[in-house]
């Protein structure tokens, strides 16, 4: 699990007047490298005058608000027998609920199970996270499923 994803976070709306410098920088970095006005993290702490180990600290926690309401990226977890066709109703159900797929990883199967995990953004979707992961814990084949992230 992310470290950012505790059970137990709490967010808050705070005034950036009240913020600390770094807060803002590590926003601005997040900016340049989305840009592409950097190559490099290194790059864009450079410009904006903070440390990689400032960046890295707290790159998982901050957001400008804009994107905290309008994009939620939840990670899924599945353990899949293995054969075929199964992963293919997973990304169907995804996609009836207008859920957008980031990525998807699939480990190799071990013992006829395989390890997969896929990241949606759930901006737009027909039915909430839990629905869509009772669905698709009914299809023939889905030994273990679960939340990791949001």
């Amino acid at each position: 699990m992310n470290s950012c994803m505790k059970k137990n976070s709490q967010y808050l709306l705070i005034d950036t007047a009240v913020l600390p410098d770094v807060f803002l920088k590590v926003i601005e970095v997040k900016k340049i490298l989305g840009k592409g006005n950097a190559k490099t993290v290194n790059e864009a702490v450079q410009i904006v005058g903070i440390s990689r180990s400032a960046y890295y600290k707290y790159k998982d926690y901050v957001y400008p608000f804009y994107d905290a309401t309008t994009r939620q990226v939840v990670t899924l977890f599945f353990v899949l027998e293995d054969f075929s066709g199964i992963l293919s109703k997973i990304i169907n159900r995804i996609a009836a609920a207008n859920a957008n797929i980031l990525t998807i990883n699939q480990n190799i199967p071990i013992n006829d199970l395989a390890d997969v995990t896929i990241s949606i953004e759930t901006h737009g979707m027909t039915k909430s996270v839990r629905e869509l992961m009772d669905e698709i814990s009914e299809i023939d084949g889905v030994k273990r499923h679960e939340i990791l992230a949001r």
